[in-house]
């Protein structure tokens, strides 16, 4: 699976390691928007020793036409800011790249956007692509709906320079019926970050708690999106759209997802077990 990486900043750092030190994927070049006077690929930059190109590719010089003619790829993964989409989206969809997009906000005009480019390829939009967070957004989902007058509360954790509130923590609240100023926050050292639902029923009380060890933890999701959505129909997708076969064979009521098949199952299996070694 040949993929072009948008942004090269920390979490574009750590997402590049593991698409290059993935077997299922092969980082063809890695978009910036500044020419990297130092290095010329990202494998470089890394220090991996690779056969992988991963070359960096300077935006402002460039035609994304030229690009996408010149060096192809099957997936677009794009973790550089919104304005990026406006570079790369036409000219992608229409030679039917798949695009994963991790951005953590779009405007309304370019989620419209995102939904028109899904027209003509796979688009898949994440604001937090980590496989745990979107495993976390469906159980709370689905809890929510058993027991909606259980007591929830919601806690986000992140390092010490994070002024604003989570987007994740924003979006689990709006998830569970709360307003963002129920999310109770913590800013303290280097903390990655962590996310917390608890629920508390009459007789009991669960907590749901993931916890981003390294943003290589983004990496994994990335890679999952990127091996599984071409093998999906054109259209527009979330994280949990791809992961919620694996719960069950039956198609969503959008009519839209097709069943997983045991090639995608591996898949998945495979991812948990990287990031559960990663864990240990």
């Amino acid at each position: 699976m040949k993929v072009g990486l948008f942004g090269f900043g920390k979490t574009g750092r750590a997402v590049a390691t593991v698409l290059i030190n993935e077997k299922a994927t092969r980082l063809q070049w890695v978009a910036k928007r500044n020419k990297d006077e130092q290095f010329s690929s990202a494998p470089e930059s890394l220090g991996i020793d690779t056969v992988e190109p991963g070359k960096f590719i300077d935006t402002g010089s460039i035609d994304i036409g030229k690009l996408l003619d010149k060096n192809p790829v099957d997936v677009i993964v794009d973790f550089s800011s919104e304005s990026g989409l406006d570079y790369y989206g036409e000219e992608a969809a229409k030679r039917g790249i798949s695009i994963v997009t991790a951005v953590s906000q779009y405007d309304p005009k370019k989620q419209a956007t995102l939904k028109k480019l899904a027209q003509k390829t796979r688009v898949l939009w994440s604001p937090n692509i980590t496989l745990g967070i979107n495993f976390m957004f469906m159980a709370s989902k689905a809890l929510k709906q058993a027991s909606p007058d259980s007591d929830i509360q919601i806690s986000e954790e992140h390092f010490r320079e994070k002024a604003e509130i989570s987007g994740t923590a924003i979006r689990l609240a709006k998830l569970m019926g709360q307003g963002v100023e129920s999310i109770n926050s913590v800013r303290a050292g280097g903390i990655v970050g962590i996310h917390e639902v608890l629920f508390g029923f009459q007789n009991e009380t669960l907590r749901l708690r993931h916890e981003s060890i390294s943003r290589e933890a983004f990496g994994n999701g990335a890679f999952f999106a990127a091996t599984n959505l071409p093998h999906w129909p054109v259209g527009y997708y979330n994280m949990q759209d791809l992961i919620q076969p694996y719960f069950s064979n039956q198609p969503t009521d959008t009519g839209t997802m097709r069943r997983a098949t045991p090639g995608l199952r591996g898949r998945l299996a495979r991812v948990l077990r990287m990031v559960a070694r990663r864990i240990d």
